[in-house]
């Protein structure tokens, strides 16, 4: 089981890589990410909105997330 979850943590942290890298390149260069068809930034913007869009229940579900994320 410990292996299990080093793995799904090991593989959160390049996606989480990938998601800074994501935003840089999209700031740095807005037509660097036509092949992926993908609006990084604007999709964080989205998520972060949905967040603090939801108030209470939306602060404890970013909590969760950011547990999550540095367990």
């Amino acid at each position: 089981m410990d292996r299990v979850t080093g793995w799904l943590r090991q593989l959160i942290e390049v996606f989480l890589v990938l998601v800074g890298l994501g935003v840089v390149l999209q700031i740095l260069f807005p037509n660097a990410l036509v092949f992926i068809n993908a609006d990084v930034a604007g999709n964080l913007i989205k998520l972060i909105t949905n967040f603090s869009g939801a108030g209470l229940i939306g602060l404890i579900a970013a909590g969760i997330v950011m547990w999550i994320i540095r367990r």
